[in-house]
């Protein structure tokens, strides 16, 4: 029997070079998440931090667990089938948050489903969980400038620091993003586009 548990993974890069970049942002929601509901990530196999918590939201709780892949965004499916097979959880309770350079700086876009938009840590999950039936918080970057170089200028975007400007605003961004995984586990899918998707 499938578990009642959720699985919230939060995507990213390891390592102090990536700290703080937008490649990131869904590391920087996990730990919103992790303080927020007082959750302890450790090792899981060495393919992710993993931790487990209770969210308590309109007199309801919900299981779940916080992954932190550290197979480098590319194989960011490798963790997230590993622990879904490991406890027995669904794709339909998979939360993936990740960074997406077709959104403003400081959109969110929830949806199921679809293309993996040029993404290859969510290529790598369609791959390993054989299906893109799970939810995806997406968090605006915005774009990277195109032209002849624009493939180098994507990779030193995503890489990538945040202006002075978005760094001011990137603490209630990034709540807004944990806000938006919570509403999918506790309210569903549709009401978090409607609540989240037309900011």
């Amino acid at each position: 029997m499938a578990s009642d548990f959720w699985l919230v993974a939060g995507l990213g890069n390891p390592g102090r070079k990536y700290e703080g970049t937008r490649h990131n942002m869904g590391f920087m929601v996990a730990d919103v998440l992790a303080e927020r509901w007082s959750v302890t990530l450790s090792d899981h196999k060495g393919l992710a931090e993993l931790g487990k918590g209770i969210m308590r939201l309109d007199g309801r709780a919900m299981k779940f667990f916080l992954a932190k892949p550290l197979t480098y965004m590319n194989d960011s499916g490798n963790a997230v089938s590993s622990i879904c097979n490991y406890y027995d959880i669904e794709p339909d309770h998979v939360v993936a948050i990740h960074d997406d350079m077709d959104l403003d700086f400081g959109r969110i876009k929830v949806k199921a489903g679809g293309s993996a938009g040029g993404h290859n840590g969510i290529r790598s999950i369609d791959k390993s969980l054989g299906t893109n039936k799970y939810a995806r918080v997406r968090m605006g970057t915005g774009h990277a400038a195109r032209g002849p170089h624009a493939h180098e200028n994507t990779v030193n975007w995503v890489l990538g620091g945040f202006s002075g400007a978005q760094r001011k605003e990137l603490p209630d961004f990034l709540a807004d993003g944990a806000d938006a995984a919570e509403t999918i586990m506790f309210s569903g899918l549709a009401e978090a586009q409607e609540r989240f998707n037309g900011r």
